[in-house]
């Protein structure tokens, strides 16, 4: 495993790349309502990305992938192709945001809440959000990434929901997915041991059921075999010397 520390230079174009990944979702918040099909959202954001940013929409044509968004509804964990259906009253979904910007990305997801979702599905987004957090919150220099898997499992576990294994978190920088994996499971005390210049992302992918998944037909779907609903949210970290900085922030979020 080839761990790449940045430069400073190179963490000057990670920033504006997550700020422009993170500004794509806040953009896109208001068009996420009922009615409207994915393949709209991700035809605002690929114009945004495009003729707004003046940046590259990563996922689109990578490894094939046909759409610059991913956009996962309900039962469907990651990976989710846009299309003409449309969200519902009740529905959540992720919306999975990639941006290059002079060769280096950003990427982040937020979960959306389409009307009045289930007490179930507020549930596991709530919890898949305070897991990230949990994660995030352990990101600093002397860490190891399993001490940062196992506070989401512990947290996810403890609140009745289920870590999915199959996918993880990702170095990324002027590559779309680097060294190292970053599991949502674990052992304290095991993994890399982070250190300042590294980057990556954290973004675990909880179930309401068990953690079991499938791939679709399409290559790329991924639902939950027993089609429990499913919640993820991601940012892009960088560790700094003292802590780390989310490179992904959105206004909401800042205090």
């Amino acid at each position: 495993m080839t761990v790449h520390i940045k430069t400073a230079e190179e963490i000057e174009k990670m920033r504006v790349a997550g700020r422009l990944a993170a500004e794509v979702l806040e953009m896109i918040a208001e068009h996420v309502r009922p009615g409207v099909s994915t393949n709209e959202l991700d035809a605002i954001c690929h114009d945004y990305i495009v003729n707004i940013q003046q940046a590259i929409p990563a996922p689109l044509n990578y490894r094939g992938f046909p759409k610059s968004i991913c956009t996962s509804v309900n039962h469907q964990v990651c990976h989710g192709i846009p299309s003409d259906k449309k969200l519902k009253n009740g529905d959540i979904i992720n919306i999975d945001i990639t941006v290059i910007k002079d060769g280096y990305h950003g990427d982040t997801s937020k979960m959306f809440c389409i009307g009045q979702p289930s007490v179930l599905a507020q549930r596991v987004v709530r919890i898949s959000h305070e897991c990230l957090w949990k994660g995030i919150e352990l990101a600093r220099p002397g860490t190891r990434l399993g001490d940062i898997g196992h506070a989401i499992q512990t947290h996810a576990e403890a609140n009745n929901c289920s870590v999915v294994r199959e996918y993880c978190g990702h170095g990324i920088g002027r590559q779309f997915h680097e060294d190292p994996q970053v599991l949502h499971y674990g052992k304290p005390g095991t993994g890399l041991l982070l250190e300042p210049g590294m980057t990556f992302t954290i973004e675990p992918m909880i179930n309401a059921g068990r953690r079991q998944v499938k791939l679709l037909k399409d290559g790329w779907t991924v639902v939950t075999k027993d089609h429990s609903l499913s919640a993820q949210w991601e940012h892009t970290l960088l560790i700094t010397d003292d802590g780390c900085e989310v490179l992904t922030l959105r206004s909401e979020e800042r205090v």
